[in-house]
């Protein structure tokens, strides 16, 4: 059986990373410059080549997928848009960490967990079923967190990876009873085959704000988003920028593929989620008003940004018009590539001014 383009996306970030650990091990045992900034440029390269290929030829074909056992995948607009940030922003952060990383003992973990996180967050915008939307958001947890205690030897970082992994364990727990109760009342778990056909039942109903609240720790939807200024802030710049521009939305994405797929058109469902947007953007906006530390002040605005999103998104459901959702994902992009690199920019000017390390 061929290999579908788009599933080069995910290997090939995958298949890199542990060659770009061991390649930097073995330079650092022979006194050698690390080659590990490199090899995940030369990685990201033609994986970035692939996704314009595989969205060009997307646009004049059905969407490819790949069924493999209980396995699927499917590139659909969504997931090409999401690999597409993903691989802009994974490319900018690599370069970005040249400097401040190369005086890090352990610059070939950095980066071969950077490239892990960027094949799980491709994998998660391509997952077509539920059980494997939930191994992918836990491979983005884990991940996330090692690179967000990257700076082990300052206690600020390893608490605020800490903070970050429990939370993230608590929403994974709460998708993983979710994921128990759809196998339960509908007896599958591709999101292809539920839907409004399978019935709305109480146990639906509990399963959705299941994961409203589990994948809403990864969205950073207010209240669960105490994880995010700490993270934010303490992290290696280059990582907060992927947390902001991709990793955040990674999990705004597969919350709106789980409704989507098990709710419909559910008009109190559009009701609950502009309420859920208009909190986090009114939360979002007035911390950021009494920030004093940039990378916080940032943080709160990404609070505040996904608020947006999802509002417009609820605003569709509700009113069965596709306005609220084009702009909702127009601006994902926007936030996506515009919040990266305000981070990239800021971390730049601490590590000038000698205020952090990067």
């Amino acid at each position: 059986m061929p290999i579908p383009r788009f599933l080069w996306l995910i290997l090939i970030p995958l298949l890199s990373s542990p060659l770009v650990y061991f390649g930097g091990r073995i330079a650092e045992r022979r006194r050698r410059k690390s080659p590990a900034q490199i090899l995940s440029l030369l990685a990201l390269l033609p994986a970035g080549v692939i996704c314009v290929d595989a969205a060009y030829g997307q646009g004049h074909s059905q969407n490819p997928q790949l069924l493999l056992g209980a396995i699927r995948l499917e590139a659909d607009g969504v997931g090409m848009l999401l690999s597409a940030i993903v691989l802009v922003l994974g490319t900018l952060a690599v370069l970005f960490s040249a400097s401040y990383v190369a005086e890090e003992a352990a610059q070939e973990k950095y980066y071969a967990l950077l490239l892990a996180m960027i094949g799980v967050m491709v994998g998660l915008g391509f997952s077509s079923d539920l059980f494997n939307l939930w191994i992918w958001f836990e491979g983005i947890a884990i991940t996330s967190y090692l690179l967000v205690s990257f700076y082990r030897e300052q206690p600020a970082s390893l608490e605020a990876g800490i903070k970050y992994l429990v939370q993230s364990a608590c929403g994974s727990a709460l998708i993983l009873w979710g994921i128990a109760l759809v196998l339960m009342t509908s007896g599958n778990l591709s999101l292809d085959s539920l839907g409004p056909g399978q019935g709305f039942s109480r146990s639906t109903q509990i399963a959705i704000g299941l994961f409203i609240a589990g994948f809403g720790v990864k969205a950073s939807l207010v209240p669960l988003h105490t994880w995010l200024p700490d993270a934010h802030s303490q992290a290696p710049s280059g990582i907060s920028a992927m947390l902001s521009g991709v990793v955040i939305e990674a999990g705004l994405i597969a919350l709106l593929r789980v409704l989507a797929a098990l709710a419909g058109q559910q008009d109190h469902l559009g009701v609950v989620l502009m309420g859920i947007g208009a909190l986090n953007m009114l939360v979002g906006n007035l911390m950021a008003l009494g920030q004093r530390e940039i990378k916080r002040l940032l943080a709160y605005s990404s609070v505040a940004q996904i608020g947006y999103m999802i509002l417009g998104v609820g605003l569709t459901i509700y009113s069965r018009s596709p306005e609220g959702a084009q702009g909702g994902f127009f601006h994902l992009v926007n936030h996506g590539l515009m919040k990266g690199l305000a981070f990239l920019a800021a971390g730049s000017f601490l590590y000038a001014l000698h205020l952090r390390r990067g």
